[in-house]
């Protein structure tokens, strides 16, 4: 079966989770974690990609990235075996340590970029793991403007310090994508129109029904995957409920 192609995001940037093998884990002790981060480094000098935020949690990792010239299949094929080679001298095991293929979702507004970064930043929050973001060692929050990793620049273009933090302290809900899809909260239609509009890059229903029909279907694909229910797709979207239904049927087997 060929493999779809992966939605391209309008400002280069993806919100990208690697996850351990059956939900495997993947860090077992401090020196696992820094490990990561050192590759992760290596790889940023070699491949020039950018980092925007990361969180290291127990079986997965959260990173928004911006890959620049050599795109996302490359540079994660040198991170992760990198990784793993190490790993399994280490543990004295073989076999596979990350689930494959990583995820990746597009960021297509600086709006639901911030949002993206707080939701990674607040994982370990959520996880009951600290009560605020910056008591997690393994997030880029806790250094996040003294951080080598970190293109503090973008995010400092958009707001000031003292805002990006109360930002990433606020108490929110956000429903950005993970690795728990299985299990998806309820979606208002506003919150479901905003995903909507970040995915596709559409600033209107009207903008979003004139989408070629292959693009379209993609993005209905992704909102599916992310929860949404089809008749939600159907208010938020214009698009007949027995449209979405029937191409829905015809992916399930990507769904």
């Amino acid at each position: 079966m060929s493999t779809r192609p992966r939605l391209v995001s309008t400002l280069g940037i993806y919100h990208v989770i690697v996850s351990g093998n059956g939900k495997k884990l993947v860090f077992g002790d401090d020196e696992d974690y820094r490990k990561y981060l050192a590759i992760l480094r290596k790889y940023q000098q070699i491949c020039g990609f950018k980092l925007l935020a990361y969180c290291l949690m127990s079986n997965h990792v959260h990173l928004l990235i911006a890959p620049g010239q050599i795109g996302l299949d490359r540079i994660f094929k040198r991170i992760g075996p990198s990784f793993v080679n190490w790993y399994n001298i280490k543990y004295e095991q073989v076999g596979h340590l990350f689930q494959a293929p990583y995820k990746s979702f597009p960021v297509n507004d600086t709006a639901y970029l911030l949002i993206v970064i707080r939701y990674i930043h607040q994982n370990p929050v959520k996880a009951a793991i600290c009560s605020e973001p910056g008591q997690y060692k393994y997030s880029s929050f806790r250094n996040y403007f003294d951080n080598d990793l970190i293109d503090a620049n973008r995010v400092l273009s958009m707001v000031s310090r003292e805002y990006f933090v109360s930002f990433n302290h606020m108490i929110c809900d956000d429903e950005c994508m993970d690795i728990e899809q299985e299990t998806p909260r309820a979606w208002t239609d506003d919150r479901a129109t905003e995903l909507m509009k970040s995915i596709s890059g559409c600033k209107s229903m009207a903008d979003f029904q004139a989408m070629p029909k292959d693009r379209r279907n993609e993005v209905l694909r992704e909102m599916r995957r992310a929860g949404i229910s089809m008749k939600q797709a159907s208010r938020i979207t214009g698009i007949s409920y027995v449209l979405i239904r029937r191409y829905i049927r015809q992916a399930d087997t990507y769904l």
